[in-house]
C-alpha cells in the first residue's frame, strides 16, 4: 500500500511539473513576447546580432575578389569589417547606458551638429566618383550623412513630442519640420547623396503620420514631396539614366543596366537553395559593389530563394519590434521614445527595401547599405548606435511597468510544486 501511494505521489508530481512546463509554441511566444519582469528585448538584440553575424560572412565572402584585386590583400574589408564590428558593440553597449532624456535636451545641438558636419564634408571632404560625401578621420572614412540621419530622427522625435498638438491642428507647426528637411536636402543635393535624402522625406512623412497629421496635410506634403522627387529626378542626367536603365537594364547590358543584369544573373543561379557559401561566381569582379549596395546579389546566388527570405524576415521583424516599442511608448505618454523608435523602424525599413529593391531590380539603384549586413563602416556604426538607443528606450518604458505581483506569483507557483 504505501510503495503503491508513493507511486501515486511521483505520479501526480510529475503531472503537475509536465503543465508547468511550456510547449514549444510558447516558449517561442516568451521569447517573442518576453515578460514584462524583462529588463530588455532579447528578441530585439538577437536578431541585430544575428544579422551582424551573417552580414560579417556574407561581407568576407563577397569581399575576396575586390580586396584581391585592388589592395592585394583578400582580407582587406574582412579586417575592416571585423574592426568596425568590434567598434560598433561597443558604441552599442555604451548607448544603452546614455539615458533617452539626454538625447532629448540635446536634440537641437545634434541638430546644429549634422547640419555642421554636412557644410563640413562640402569643404574638406573625400571625393570619390564625383561624390564628396566622406571625411577621412585616422584610418576610418566616416560618411557624414549617416550621422545626420540619425540626428534628425532625434531632432524630428523631439520635436513631435514637444509640440504634437499643436502639429496636428495647426499648419505653421506642421510645416517646421519641412522647413528643417529643404536645408538638409540642399546640403544632401549638394554632395550629392540622393537617397540618405530620399531616406530622410521617407522618415518625415512617415513620422507626421504616426503623430496624427491631418490626412489632408499628409496627402498634399506627399504629393508635393513626390513632385520635387520627381523633378530632381528628371534634372540630373544620371538619375534619369538609373530610373531608365532600371525599367529595361537590357537594353544596354554592358553599358548603364551592366550592374542590374549582373546582379539578376545573380539571383537566377541562386535558385531555391542557392549554390552553396562561397561559389558565387558573380563576385569574381563581375558584379560591381557586390559587398556594398549588391550584397543581396550575393546571398541570393550562394544561399538561394531560402537565404533571401531569411534575411528579410530578420530585418523586418527588427523593425516590427521598434514599431511595438513606439506604440507602448504613446500607451505610457513616453513621446520622445516612442517616436524615436518610430522614426529608427521606418529608417530600417525603407532602406531595407531600397537596398533590397534595388538588386532585384524592383527600384532605382540609390547606393543605400543594407543595415547591419552591408559593408559600410559608418552605416554599421551609427546602426548600432541607434539599436543601443533603441534597447535604452525600451529598458526605461519596462523599468516603469515592473511590479512586484508577477515575480510574487512565480514564486508561489514554484512553492506549490
Amino acid at each position: 500500500m504505501a510503495e503503491t501511494a508513493r507511486t501515486e505521489q511521483q505520479l501526480e508530481l510529475g503531472i503537475q511539473q509536465g503543465a508547468l512546463e511550456p510547449s514549444l509554441w510558447q516558449r517561442l511566444q516568451q521569447w517573442w513576447l518576453p515578460e514584462e519582469s524583462v529588463l530588455y528585448d532579447r528578441a530585439l538584440l538577437w536578431l541585430a546580432l544575428g544579422l551582424m553575424a551573417f552580414g560579417f560572412i556574407m561581407v568576407s565572402s563577397a569581399s575576396f575578389p575586390i580586396a584581391e584585386r585592388l589592395t592585394g590583400n583578400p582580407f582587406h574589408f574582412v579586417i575592416r569589417h571585423s574592426l568596425y564590428v568590434a567598434l560598433g558593440l561597443g558604441l552599442l553597449a555604451i548607448a544603452v547606458q546614455i539615458p533617452s532624456d539626454w538625447w532629448f535636451k540635446g536634440s537641437a545641438g545634434l541638430l546644429l551638429a549634422a547640419l555642421a558636419s554636412l557644410i563640413v564634408v562640402l569643404v574638406v571632404g573625400h571625393e570619390v566618383n564625383g561624390a564628396r560625401r566622406w571625411i577621412k578621420v585616422g584610418p576610418m572614412t566616416l560618411q557624414v550623412a549617416e550621422l545626420a540621419k540619425f540626428f534628425f530622427v532625434i531632432y524630428l522625435s523631439s520635436y513631435l513630442a514637444r509640440r504634437i498638438d499643436l502639429v496636428q491642428e495647426n499648419l505653421r507647426e506642421f510645416i517646421k519640420p519641412l522647413v528643417v528637411l529643404f536645408f538638409f536636402a540642399v546640403l544632401l543635393l549638394m554632395q550629392p547623396d540622393f537617397g540618405s535624402l530620399a531616406v530622410m522625406i521617407a522618415i518625415v512623412v512617415g513620422m507626421l503620420f504616426l503623430a496624427g497629421a491631418r490626412l489632408w496635410q499628409f496627402f498634399a506634403i506627399s504629393i508635393v514631396l513626390a513632385l520635387g522627387v520627381t523633378l530632381l529626378i528628371i534634372k540630373e542626367p544620371y538619375r534619369m539614366k538609373r530610373v531608365t536603365s532600371f525599367l529595361d537594364p537590357w537594353e544596354d547590358p554592358f553599358g548603364s543596366g551592366y550592374q542590374l543584369t549582373q546582379s539578376l544573373m545573380a539571383f537566377g543561379r541562386g535558385d531555391w537553395m542557392g549554390q552553396g557559401l562561397g561559389n558565387s561566381i558573380q563576385k569574381l569582379q563581375y558584379l560591381p559593389e557586390a559587398h556594398t549596395d549588391f550584397i543581396m546579389a550575393v546571398v541570393g546566388e550562394e544561399l538561394g530563394f531560402l537565404g533571401l527570405v531569411g534575411v528579410l524576415v530578420a530585418v523586418f521583424a527588427m523593425v516590427i519590434r521598434a514599431l511595438l516599442i513606439g506604440r507602448r511608448g504613446l500607451r505610457l505618454d513616453e513621446r520622445f521614445g516612442a517616436f524615436v523608435a518610430y522614426g529608427i523602424g521606418i529608417w530600417f525599413a525603407f532602406q531595407a527595401l531600397v537596398n533590397i529593391g534595388a538588386a532585384a531590380g524592383m527600384l532605382p539603384t540609390k547606393g543605400l547599405t543594407l543595415p547591419f549586413v552591408s559593408y559600410g563602416g559608418t552605416s554599421l556604426l551609427v546602426s548600432c548606435i541607434a539599436l543601443g538607443l533603441l534597447l535604452r528606450i525600451d529598458y526605461e518604458q519596462r523599468k516603469r511597468t515592473v511590479k512586484a505581483a508577477p515575480r510574487s506569483g512565480i514564486r508561489r507557483r514554484r512553492n506549490s510544486v
